[in-house]
């Protein structure tokens, strides 16, 4: 049988936790199983276990800081054979509530879906987004450099670039200027 993801509720919150827990009982489980007499133990169950998280851009007291999200706040993904063995281990680990899709027999995520994911987790570990999502007709205020504290309406958005139009109004006229994801904020 392949190993296939499966996503695992938990406690939020507790993510990490449930992490590490679950890591040091399949370390145990392996290690059973090759006191049995079993070789290929491990890495044979088990693979890979992630806490979906992304990295965001905020501004906080005029500086930008880089924070770590959880993007399913309660949940993990577990690449895992599915036996009774290895779901009991899963099943039994504090402050897991189960698992996602049929009580007894989980659901596994679609491969395409899964590799999809898997891809954007480590996609978003390189870029870091804005806290903020902005959308034309938006007021802004300007938060840094030479237009601080001007207002003005987000008139175009450039989300690969992490860059906005503004227009403000400068001595009357409305002037289009761009400016960096950080360097506004929601009015």
């Amino acid at each position: 049988m392949a190993q296939r993801w499966y996503i695992v509720h938990t406690l939020a919150g507790y993510e990490e936790k449930v992490k590490a827990a679950l890591e040091e009982r399949i370390r145990k489980f392996e290690e059973d199983k090759v006191r049995r007499g079993e070789r290929d133990a491990r890495g044979k169950y088990f693979s890979e276990i992630i806490v979906p998280t992304e990295t965001v851009m905020e501004v906080v007291r005029g500086k930008k800081r880089t924070t770590t999200k959880k993007i399913f706040p309660g949940y993990i993904l577990v690449k895992m054979e599915l036996n009774d063995e290895t779901w009991h281990v899963v099943r039994s680990t504090p402050r897991v509530t189960g698992f996602a899709g049929n009580r007894s027999r989980p659901t596994p995520l679609p491969d395409d879906e899964a590799e999809e994911l898997i891809a954007q987790l480590k996609e978003g570990a390189y870029q870091p987004k804005p806290r903020v999502v902005l959308r034309e007709g938006d007021t802004v205020r300007v938060i840094e450099g030479p237009f601080a504290n001007f207002v003005g309406t987000v008139q175009e958005v450039n989300a690969e670039k992490r860059k906005v139009k503004v227009l403000i109004s400068i001595f009357g006229r409305a002037t289009p200027i761009e400016l960096d994801y950080m360097q506004v904020e929601p009015a």
